[in-house]
């Protein structure tokens, strides 16, 4: 059990260490810019960012509301973009710069495949899991789902991982507070 709060308070800070001043200088706005990029597929810190928001709220440093919200847009347009320039530039545009983060012909028409079968989850869920958050709107363009489709699946997962990841952090930050006072006021002399 200490291993696991352990583990928690060092996501917490670490999380903390790399949003705290972005947010201090741009606000909301941060929040939600670094969820979009990254939920375009830009190499930024967006999960590690909602965490980080998420605890300064529970801080109270910010609104736990203004978080989620700009989390939630951020992460549905970022993939909605995504959806725009797989649906626009397509295939060919996937294939010629792909091959820079490991994506075969063989690869993608895999995973055409399996979204022309299950898109709706995959999309739901693609957020969850590190790759497939920064891709799928883009192949969700490519094998032309249809627009309403995507949107639906892309808000209800954008909202999923928005409330576990942001609300989780920020009941999990709030607990672990209230845990540490009341083990600072046991240990006090």
């Amino acid at each position: 059990m200490h291993g696991l709060v352990s583990w928690i308070a060092g996501l917490f800070h670490a999380s903390l260490l790399a949003i705290e001043p972005i947010v201090a200088r741009y606000g909301y706005a941060a929040i939600f810019v670094t969820v979009a990029l990254e939920a375009l597929g830009m190499p930024v810190p967006g999960e590690s960012g909602l965490i980080g928001s998420a605890v300064l709220a529970a801080r109270g440093d910010l609104s736990i509301g203004g978080v989620l919200a700009c989390v939630w847009a951020g992460a549905v347009l970022g993939d909605s973009i995504g959806y725009l320039i797989g649906r626009l530039a397509g295939r060919a545009l996937v294939l010629r710069f792909g091959s820079y983060i490991g994506v075969t012909d063989e690869r993608l028409a895999k995973v055409e495949e399996l979204f022309r079968r299950r898109g709706a989850a995959i999309v739901v869920t693609a957020r969850f899991v590190v790759v497939l958050r920064q891709l799928n709107g883009i192949v969700a363009g490519i094998v032309e789902m249809p627009w309403p489709k995507f949107l639906l699946a892309n808000a209800v997962g954008g909202l999923l991982w928005t409330l576990a990841w942001g609300l989780g952090a920020y009941l999990a930050a709030e607990s672990l507070g209230v845990l540490t006072h009341h083990a600072a006021r046991a240990l006090a002399p």
